[in-house]
């Protein structure tokens, strides 16, 4: 259905786009005229927010949006033939333009489809009101299912059966509670919540690293603490984390400010093993570390030593000892005797103490008579576990003399 929206010059500063995307957009549209803005970027305009990607969707067919792009000198890449998809990009910024599409087959994890010309069409595929509305170069809205008033509502709501969306792509299950998240009101959907309920096990037709990318925007999105407690209800996180989780834990890391780290909020939520769920999930190795390593540290008491807090800094990263602190905090919650201001102050410590860095290397030692072979390595071993033990604060000649007197003794 044809909304009249607000028909305005998307080359003017009205829109609520920056200068860079609106010239782009001028000149997409002089080679692809009938192209509408479509999906997440109608919704943010609509809703007042900062716009970050901008997709397009067009009735031509993908080969020959790439081949006017070409002509026109604009650099394409095409980003997903298969699907319809081409990204024109313009000063370092991609936009993607999808031909026109209606499904053919679904299996839960991926379609097959087919191109149309049919605005309709490809609106009824979408998965929720608010994201299946289009916007012409004339800021002329097109909303086939009253996304603009659920918008307005904050009503996130599938487009059509909320069953039959998530049986097309179970992603749509954790797709609603990030937006339910960003966008929703208090009570949710309920046609939502119940199909949700009834179809929570086809998540596990779903590949893992689209779970995981779904899962680290829901944990640090808005509302994360709400929207857990949803999935938990509707039995969404009985499914992702059949060992189980910690609910709790979780609100009460949120609700002392932690920072908004995806694998730190993890690690507050498991009940399991945190090395097999990150096989499980297929973390990258640099994110499996750091949930072992959050999982399996214990955090500094908050009145540890200077001397003490240095010996930690020497093996342990700020940003390690940070999160062990803000899960300390997390779990002290459920103890009143415990208070917040210290585990402020503890950070505040870890932040403005400068890392310590041992002083001695290979190379005073061979400068100094020793020998180059295993010796060294056994000789800086033994010299920087004095040096950790004594607070960190030795110096190279404190150290070169330390490491003569072990010369003697061995």
């Amino acid at each position: 259905m044809m909304q009249p929206g607000v028909s305005e010059d998307y080359s003017k500063g009205s829109t609520g786009l920056t200068t860079k995307q609106r010239n782009a957009l001028t000149a997409l549209w002089r080679v692809l005229p009938q192209a509408r803005l479509v999906g997440g970027v109608v919704r943010d305009l609509l809703a007042g927010r900062p716009v970050s990607d901008i997709d397009l969707a067009t009735p031509e067919p993908p080969a020959e949006v790439l081949a006017s792009l070409k002509a026109a000198g604009i650099k394409v890449v095409p980003t997903g033939l298969a699907h319809g998809t081409v990204t024109a990009v313009m000063e370092g910024q991609p936009y993607e333009i999808t031909t026109l599409r209606r499904d053919v087959t679904t299996d839960g994890r991926h379609a097959s489809v087919c191109w149309t010309s049919n605005w309709a069409e490809d609106a009824k595929r979408r998965d929720f009101t608010i994201n299946a509305m289009f916007r012409d170069r004339h800021g002329q809205l097109t909303d086939y299912f009253g996304g603009q008033a659920d918008l307005a509502a904050g009503r996130v709501r599938f487009v059509g059966e909320a069953s039959a969306r998530i049986r097309e792509d179970a992603l749509r299950i954790l797709r609603f509670f990030r937006f339910q998240g960003r966008y929703g009101g208090t009570e949710p959907d309920a046609e939502a919540i119940s199909a949700i309920r009834e179809n929570a096990d086809w998540l596990k037709r779903l590949s893992v690293e689209r779970i995981w990318s779904e899962m680290q925007k829901i944990l640090t999105g808005q509302g994360a603490r709400g929207q857990v407690r949803l999935m938990e209800e509707t039995g969404v996180l009985s499914v992702l984390f059949p060992s189980g989780v910690t609910i709790s834990r979780f609100d009460a890391l949120l609700a002392a400010g932690a920072p908004a780290d995806p694998v730190l909020r993890l690690a507050a939520l498991i009940a399991e093993d945190p090395s097999g769920l990150a096989r499980r999930l297929k973390l990258s190795r640099a994110e499996t570390r750091y949930l072992v390593a959050v999982s399996c540290n214990k955090a500094p008491a908050t009145d540890i030593s200077d001397d003490a807090l240095r010996y930690l800094l020497s093996d342990k990263s700020k940003d390690l000892l940070l999160a062990l602190v803000w899960l300390a905090q997390a779990d002290a919650s459920f103890s009143p005797s415990v208070l917040a201001e210290s585990f402020i102050a503890l950070r505040a410590r870890i932040r403005d103490m400068p890392v310590p860095v041992f002083p001695l290397a290979g190379k005073h030692l061979c400068d100094a008579g020793l020998a180059t072979g295993p010796d060294i390595g056994r000789v800086l071993t033994e010299v920087r576990q004095w040096w950790q033990q004594h607070g960190c604060q030795a110096g190279l000649e404190a150290c070169l003399k330390q490491a003569m007197n072990l010369r003697q003794i061995k």
